[in-house]
């Protein structure tokens, strides 16, 4: 390993959970190693990679899990939730159920066993699949603002919006953090985000 990789200001641990085959194996893979694999057979376990980010000049690496989807695996995975600070929690666009098990159960499990300061994002993953969508992008951003997290729709085939999902997720984190340091006493806030800004991604990207 490099030198400069080793070099940084923060260190996260982000957890990526969801229902099996929602994508997120390859999203880590398209975001840390930038590619993708065909015929990806299911997570066992945990596994993890790295990627560091810039945020306010300071160079941050997260450490982000891959959680087993499956139901059987959940017992091993729970621990891993342990000292998160951030977490991704995937659907797969072509599949309603995995959205709904994203905002109830995955969210429900993390809050079990993470801090109560976790910052989570929500991600809709396989928008290469737009012709078999069944989660309206409406009935996304709806479930998003109705829990207050933000919500990015991506595709780990095209490399659309990964880097971008993990970006937002790092940097309100790192908001959080600061302004818990600079008051001990406040509540972190979610970074707010102006739908009608031109640096929003086009019709992916949205915030409560």
């Amino acid at each position: 390993m490099r030198r400069e990789d080793q070099e940084y200001d923060f260190l996260y641990k982000i957890v990526l959970i969801g229902d099996s085959g929602v994508g997120k194996t390859n999203l880590l893979e398209r975001l840390a190693h930038d590619r993708f694999k065909t015929g990806t057979k299911s997570t066992i376990g945990v596994e993890f990679d790295t990627k560091c980010f810039t945020v306010d000049g300071k160079k941050i690496k997260a450490q982000i899990w891959d959680t087993a989807g499956q139901e059987r695996y959940q017992a091993i995975t729970s621990a891993y939730y342990r000292g998160a600070v951030g977490a991704i929690v995937v659907y797969d666009i072509t599949r309603e159920a995995t959205l709904e098990n994203a905002v109830t159960r995955w969210v429900k499990q993390l809050k079990e066993n993470a801090e109560k300061t976790i910052v989570i994002g929500l991600v809709g993953n396989k928008t290469d699949l737009a012709g078999d969508r069944k989660v309206t992008l409406e009935k996304a951003k709806e479930a998003a603002r109705m829990h207050g997290y933000t919500l990015t729709e991506t595709s780990a085939l095209s490399d659309l919006n990964v880097k971008e999902a993990f970006q937002t997720l790092i940097e309100q984190i790192y908001n959080a953090r600061k302004s818990e340091s600079a008051d001990k006493n406040a509540v972190p806030q979610k970074v707010a985000i102006d739908l009608e800004d031109d640096r929003v991604l086009k019709g992916s990207f949205w915030c409560c």
